[in-house]
């Protein structure tokens, strides 16, 4: 057997259980099927083949988890940081020792590529390890004394939380969201994307697994106009953390308003990857073609925008179309295989209209633009050029393996272009100039900019964007500053001067 056939025959071993007994909901420590009974069908984008079927959850549901989350709140509350360390290390050790069957379940359930997905289950064991070390001093504070008082603060867990993730890198991605709430002493109801719920279901079943009580971590499955929208707008749940389109996000922001619901977002991008002329152009050409073409081009901080000093663009545009036309498309599991399918016949058919709206405005498709194969849904690596700032597939976010290109002559015009959209996640700079990079960086409107490297993430620095691209920071202090809240307490040293009134 070549190794595609094991990995299949490997993958269909694992997910052989789901398409017996469906992805249920766990709420409050029990397997539970929607309580209308109504279930939809999950099926892989590489053949359209079927998986498994899925709780379609609704308001009725969500009660039941907000209730559970609500009434285990105190108990995981009240648990020392450190035995909660303890069992958030168990949850990792348990993620790594089934890091294949996530894996495997990844490439099925969403067409993300094995090179990649492999890495996925170590990076949520990694996510959980970070914060887990953590939660120990997650409630440590200031003394700020003054003359008279003795001022010190704390910080205590918000309560029930809802998570909301979305359907790219859905495990890896489900660990950056709830291990610093359960770190912060949070409970959790979590609501995966519809179109990949597989390994949401593996991860709860890890943490109850590893000793975590029962109803800390509820899972409900559904579609965002059903359990989603109940969730956001749950008095019991007190924030929501949500990762997503834009104009999701704005809606869940309207529907938490009457509640007053705290919320953090991660939203979408068109982030600009800018390469100058003094670059070190070979490591630029690499890091410009990794951030938009791995992981399907379906990652929030994709360079999906390169603007090159119009000195160098002919010769690395032509470096550039060579080798976006070696990349390897196929089926996921295939080690070889550097894109696999979109996640889903929705968005392939999203993704393929911007080929049609490139010609339409101007540009040109220099490769790519085009379906590959007759079954899944396989897009071809596709490079546009001769676009200008004006042209949609310059500004929307398109979300796919798909790149467009942009030429500059100075500075000046390069931030411009660069802060011309309604996004502003991340950026990517070349240059050699340091004070070139400095005045750059300065003024480019981003919340994560790398400069001469490609997205690299380190735990404990903050991430999240500006404008349309989100609200509030992710890592380190930063995410116990979402699930947590701020407590001063004020202790008098003497008896200062209390002033008397009608006395």
């Amino acid at each position: 057997m070549s190794d595609l056939q094991t990995n299949i025959a490997r993958a269909e071993a694992h997910l052989a259980r789901f398409r017996d007994t469906g992805v249920l909901n766990r709420i409050g420590g029990a397997d539970r099927p929607a309580l209308s009974g109504a279930t939809f069908d999950n099926h892989s984008p590489v053949d359209e083949g079927f998986l498994c079927s899925v709780a379609r959850s609704d308001a009725t549901d969500i009660d039941a988890a907000a209730d559970a989350a609500h009434d285990a709140f105190p108990g995981w509350r009240d648990i020392t940081g450190t035995e909660r360390k303890k069992i958030l290390h168990r949850i990792a050790d348990a993620i790594e020792a089934r890091a294949e069957e996530i894996a495997f379940a990844e490439c099925l359930d969403t067409g993300q590529a094995l090179r990649f997905m492999q890495k996925a289950a170590l990076r949520g064991a990694e996510n959980f390890r970070f914060f887990a070390d953590r939660a120990p001093g997650a409630r440590d504070g200031q003394s700020l004394p003054s003359p008279t008082l003795m001022n010190v603060t704390t910080r205590v867990p918000i309560g029930p939380v809802g998570v909301i993730t979305p359907w790219n890198t859905p495990f890896m991605l489900s660990t950056w969201k709830i291990a610093p709430a359960l770190a912060a002493g949070c409970t959790v109801v979590h609501k995966p994307a519809e179109f990949s719920p597989i390994t949401a279901r593996i991860l709860v079943e890890i943490a109850e697994e590893a000793g975590l009580p029962p109803g800390v971590w509820n899972l409900v499955n559904g579609f965002g106009e059903d359990a989603g929208r109940a969730l956001t707008e749950h008095p019991k749940i007190k924030a929501i953390a949500f990762v997503g389109e834009s104009k999701t996000g704005s809606m869940i922001m309207k529907q938490g308003a009457d509640t007053l619901k705290r919320v953090h977002f991660e939203l979408g991008g068109k982030n600009p990857v800018v390469v100058f002329d003094d670059a070190d152009l070979d490591r630029a050409l690499d890091a410009a073609i990794f951030m938009i073409y791995s992981l399907n081009g379906e990652r929030c901080t994709s360079s999906s925008r390169l603007l090159l000093h119009s000195t160098i663009a002919d010769d690395f545009l032509a470096r550039l179309k060579a080798r976006v036309e070696n990349i390897r498309v196929g089926h996921p599991l295939d080690p070889q295989t550097e894109i696999g399918p979109l996640i889903h016949k929705t968005h392939f058919d999203k993704v393929t209209s911007y080929f049609d709206i490139a010609k339409q405005d101007g540009a040109q498709i220099a490769c790519g633009g085009n379906r590959v194969g007759d079954t899944g849904w396989f897009v071809a690596p596709t490079l546009f050029t001769g676009a200008t700032q004006d042209m949609r597939i310059a500004n929307e976010e398109i979300f796919g393996p798909v790149l467009t290109t942009l030429t500059f002559d100075t500075e000046d015009e390069a931030l411009e272009m660069a802060n011309a959209v309604e996004y502003g996640l991340t950026g990517y700079v070349w240059t050699n100039d340091l004070t070139r990079a400095l005045r750059f960086t300065n003024r480019l409107e981003a919340g994560m900019i790398w400069v001469n490297s490609e997205n690299v993430r380190h735990l404990p620095t903050p991430f999240g964007g500006v404008k349309a691209s989100g609200i509030g920071r992710d890592g380190g202090d930063w995410s116990f500053e979402f699930y947590m809240e701020q407590k001063h307490i004020g202790l008098a040293t003497g008896q200062h001067h209390i002033p008397q009134l009608g006395a």
